[in-house]
């Protein structure tokens, strides 16, 4: 776990760790599925290998997704599928772009608690930029977090500018997130602690192998945050360089590679 006199941030995964995405996204695949099952014999390996081949072009999102969707859909069911299918199907998926952002049980109460501990609080999380952006606003979470940070990848190098843009040191982060190979893995790479609260759903791409480490700590509930910084005795000790000047003001940044 991260030593008190080192945490100055903290920064939180969005989707599936602030509110349910993957639960909205598996209704879609499994509307796709039943669509191509009878002319495949594994409809969850075709659209795997669609995402992968379209990773490097179309990132990650519900556009691309939907993008995706469509294109397995085309690929393997072809001729077979009706217009009226195919646009069905496509509906459904361009609903993602609405999906309600309900924050999970109990984050909004414990980023609450949060507010009275000198860290400051974050959202690092990777995607299309406008629908995390309406997806923040929709959650109504976004009044608890000083940097919203929205790249189209989580590796370590975008860990790294981060860091570079609160002003930070590796070691003064702790990333809180559901995914081990976007959240937990890069932070562990660069120095950062972490906490990792596992989601009940894990997109095919997101799987990874278990991970252990001194600087990972693992949790079940939300609010069991607020029990590790009861433990840990953490608090806020040194104060922001001066060039980090204006800081405390609301930013979004949009990370290219």
């Amino acid at each position: 776990m991260v030593k008190s006199k080192d945490l100055r941030v903290i920064a939180f995964d969005a989707d599936d760790t602030l509110w349910d995405c993957q639960s909205h996204f598996e209704a879609v695949e499994n509307h796709l599925y039943q669509l191509i099952a009878p002319y495949c014999d594994n409809p969850a390996q075709e659209l795997y290998k669609t995402e992968s081949g379209n990773m490097a072009d179309l990132g990650y999102g519900c556009k691309a997704f939907t993008i995706s969707v469509i294109e397995t859909a085309l690929r393997v069911g072809g001729d077979h599928l009706s217009a009226a299918e195919l646009d069905d199907l496509l509906r459904h998926s361009k609903s993602l772009l609405h999906l309600p952002a309900t924050p999970l049980p109990e984050v909004e109460q414990t980023l609450q608690r949060l507010q009275a501990y000198p860290y400051r609080l974050v959202v690092f999380t990777k995607g299309e930029l406008q629908d995390q952006e309406n997806k923040l606003k929709r959650s109504g979470l976004g009044k608890y977090f000083s940097h919203v940070e929205i790249t189209s990848d989580k590796t370590e190098r975008e860990f790294l500018q981060l860091c570079e843009h609160l002003y930070i040191q590796p070691d003064n982060l702790l990333m809180v997130g559901n995914s081990l190979k976007s959240d937990i893995a890069p932070a562990l790479n660069i120095g950062a602690s972490a906490i990792h609260i596992p989601f009940h759903v894990t997109w095919q791409l997101e799987h990874s192998d278990d991970i252990e480490h001194d600087r990972l700590t693992k949790i079940s509930h939300f609010s069991e945050i607020l029990d590790l910084f009861t433990v840990y005795g953490l608090q806020f000790t040194d104060d922001y360089p001066e060039d980090s000047e204006g800081l405390a003001s609301k930013s979004t940044v949009n990370c290219k590679p």
